[in-house]
């Protein structure tokens, strides 16, 4: 096995002090929540792009697709292509309808404007329970990579990482996250490549890795049944439709051209970055099918790159997880103080609203910590935590941005049924598994949505006639 050497070392602790001082320059800048939560809505496609795409290029998209593809498949590539057609289909449908909500800081506030305080609060805190959760997701990959690359404990290498962002996410909020992002985007774009390049001349082309793997694993249409890999495409889909941090990625552009334009991009470049990842998935079974599968991605880099570049390939990951993880803290801090503690004080000042947001930031960050420790596989700490989303924020939030509009009655009715459905799915139905509880509890919510609406409008109706005779 390769060594780690003292050039990867420096490379490693180079990249991690220019993290830190970018971030503290950057909060420099923050002077109210609004720098905090969306950096004066000032950035151009460019930076909508590769904050977007740091952000949902976490260790649940990296680590646990290798992982996914190492134990079931490169079939499990098409399930996460859900997500790359759910961002397209966001700068098609959703951006160009945001204009109503243009000054929202956050997705409670867009919740609020459709069906009430009260509404925004609960988004509030299903925000900030989902990002905590996404965020521990990151961690936890982060402990699993300096296990195996640093010899560093697990438990050690997640409170390492999460120290680093909690930090600078806590001082410099959104306008230390999109810099941040971007330096982390230009790294991990590069490293993962090579991680395949060299992996692949590891392994000694491609005609000796598809001798050395199962048939199905090497074959992207067959390696997983028809309705289960249907079940996953629509859990990644769904997933992280519009949850905090892509939300506040639609309010930090200058104009709604150029966050359409970035988040397009963003979702079409995850198609062969996906492909790139579950390869290298592909690769690590090739080399040792005994390894533990959470460890794929890893132990490609450890057995592969040379002195160098293997310092690169190991701050490409941590850049993964790095970005990932301070866009979903800053999510999750806005969401509690923002969404959350602002109605119920009903009053304070932008000083104090900033300061309690950064002690959020901090606290989601503790949270997120907690969750990472009692977490095994990234990409199934992402699938529960959609649970405390999309069964019954997903739907509402959606109807609204496209001009449905309903009650709160509406939003109350079909969000207490997607809830109901999701926990019952999860206790009675089991044995059912191509379908992911969240899909059930999406399904009941927008069948709700629709016939309480509709049955709402036409009691509007037929009320109508009788007011204008009286």
């Amino acid at each position: 096995m390769a060594e780690f050497s003292t050039i990867d070392m420096i490379i490693l602790c180079g990249y991690l002090l220019i993290i830190l001082a970018v971030g503290i320059r950057a909060s420099r800048s923050v002077k109210n929540l609004q720098d905090y939560s969306v950096g004066g809505r000032s950035y151009s496609a460019f930076f909508i792009f590769t904050t977007l795409s740091a952000a949902f290029l976490g260790g649940g998209f990296t680590m646990g697709l290798a992982e996914k593809v190492f134990t079931l498949g490169l079939a499990y590539v098409i399930a996460l292509w859900g997500f790359s057609c759910k961002e397209m289909l966001t700068a098609w449908l959703i951006v160009p309808r945001m204009e109503p909500f243009k000054k929202a800081m956050s997705v409670g506030d867009i919740m609020g404007q459709l069906y009430g305080q009260n509404a925004k609060i609960f988004t509030g805190i299903a925000g900030a329970l989902v990002c905590a959760g996404i965020a521990g997701a990151q961690f936890s990959a982060f402990g699993h990579v300096t296990h195996v690359l640093l010899g560093i404990p697990a438990t050690t290498g997640i409170l390492f990482g999460s120290v680093i962002v909690i930090f600078y996410s806590t001082l410099g909020g959104m306008r230390s996250v999109v810099i941040n992002d971007t330096v982390h985007f230009c790294v991990l774009i590069v490293a993962l490549p090579l991680v395949a390049i060299f992996g692949l001349y590891y392994v000694g082309g491609f005609d000796a890795v598809w001798s050395k793997i199962p048939p199905t694993h090497g074959n992207i249409l067959t390696s997983l049944p028809p309705l289960a890999l249907l079940g996953l495409f629509l859990s990644f889909f769904f997933g992280e439709t519009l949850v905090p941090p892509y939300v506040q990625r639609l309010l930090i552009g200058k104009s709604l051209k150029e966050t359409a334009r970035g988040t397009f991009l963003s979702g079409f470049l995850s198609i062969p970055f996906f492909l790139i990842v579950g390869f290298i998935g592909v690769l690590a079974l090739a080399i040792d099918p005994h390894i533990n599968p959470n460890l794929a991605l890893p132990f490609v880099i450890q057995m592969a790159m040379p002195i160098g570049l293997k310092g690169l390939a190991i701050v490409g990951i941590m850049a993964v997880l790095m970005s990932s993880a301070d866009s979903f803290l800053n999510a999750a801090a806005v969401c509690a103080t923002h969404d959350v503690l602002k109605p119920l004080r009903r009053s304070s000042s932008e000083t104090v609203e900033l300061r309690l947001t950064r002690w959020a930031t901090f606290i989601m960050g503790a949270m997120a910590v907690i969750f990472s420790l009692r977490s095994e596989s990234a990409i199934d700490a992402l699938l529960y935590a959609y649970n405390f989303w999309t069964p019954f924020i997903l739907v509402p939030l959606v109807a609204g941005i496209l001009g449905y509009n309903a009650s709160p009655r509406t939003f109350w009715v079909s969000s207490t049924a997607g809830i109901c459905a999701m926990l019952s799915w999860q206790f009675f139905m089991t044995s059912v598994g191509n379908f992911d509880a969240a899909i059930a509890g999406i399904f009941f919510n927008c069948i709700t949505f629709v016939v309480i609406r509709s049955f709402e409008s036409n009691v509007r109706q037929k009320l109508s006639p009788q007011v204008e005779e009286a």
